[in-house]
């Protein structure tokens, strides 16, 4: 909306950011195992694949 020139909706937009918070669900979990997996994907830049990666996601 903002790159969008669309000013018009930044209520509807700022009301939307503010409800955020108050939502019954969260992605953090999901964020965490994102999270690990990146870690473990740069911690072993350039050596081996995508095996190596699956056996070391499986493991930690």
């Amino acid at each position: 909306m903002p790159t969008q020139r669309q000013g018009e909706r930044l209520p509807e937009w700022r009301d939307a950011v503010a409800a955020d918070p108050s939502l019954s669900w969260s992605s953090s979990a999901v964020e965490s195992d994102v999270n690990r997996i990146t870690m473990l994907k740069r911690q072993m830049f350039g050596c081996g694949g995508f095996q190596l990666l699956r056996e070391r996601v499986l493991l930690a």
